[in-house]
């Protein structure tokens, strides 16, 4: 469906490239539809601390998965070719921030921020990539699409490579729909691994400003 635009916010996003390049750019604000979106489209996102108070991120460099740069192992393609898992899309929202949520060294997934994450689902912004083994949740990830551009928020797995799968799935469905950039934030050794690289600030900031305006759809 075409996303639903809400109500604009009542704040005035900062300057991004103000923001040191490991600490958060702001602080307070609120989770409004209006709020989130007018964030990502300004290059920045919303991250609570451990204490759960609400900060305002746009790091320096940002990390980015080249669709046509994705790197999936020999062994993710034995596994996706023995078809022990299914993937759905926007089928299980909700189960996949909780299981992003359920982690044992806590989390940043508050419950105002998967409040949030899932009004914007209703409203058509965010979207998931379930993984499903027997009927039951394998794994999956879930983000935010604006125009061609795909901020991938987080995923989990209770199975052996069923994020990795989730991932996959998530390439398969931007490449042909029009998406030229997906977002993962900060790079880590895993997500290097798949093909992530670093992008300057400035980089970053031209390549969204281009992709949001994209007509490509989810």
């Amino acid at each position: 469906m075409r996303p639903r635009e809400p109500p604009p916010s009542r704040y005035r996003m900062p300057d991004p490239r103000t923001a040191p390049p490991n600490g958060p750019l702001a602080a307070g604000g609120d989770l409004s539809p209006g709020t989130v979106l007018a964030a990502y489209r300004a290059g920045i996102f919303p991250w609570p601390d451990g204490a759960g108070r609400l900060l305002w991120w746009s790091p320096d460099p940002r990390a980015i998965l080249p669709l046509e740069g994705f790197h999936e192992s020999r062994s993710l393609r034995r596994t996706r070719r023995r078809g022990a898992f299914t993937t759905t899309v926007d089928r299980a929202c909700g189960e996949v921030m909780s299981g992003c949520a359920d982690r044992a060294e806590g989390t940043w997934i508050t419950p105002a921020m998967r409040a949030a994450y899932l009004e914007l689902a209703t409203l058509g912004w965010v979207h998931s990539v379930e993984v499903w083994r027997g009927g039951e949740l394998a794994g999956g990830l879930y983000g935010l699409a604006i125009g061609g551009f795909f901020a991938a928020e987080s995923m989990f797995h209770r199975e052996t490579d069923a994020s990795k799968v989730a991932l996959t799935a998530l390439v398969e469905r931007l490449l042909p729909h029009g998406f030229t950039l997906l977002d993962v934030q900060f790079l880590t050794p895993h997500l290097e691994s798949l093909g992530t690289v670093p992008l300057s600030r400035d980089d970053y900031l031209s390549r969204l400003r281009a992709a949001i305006v994209m007509p490509a759809s989810f």
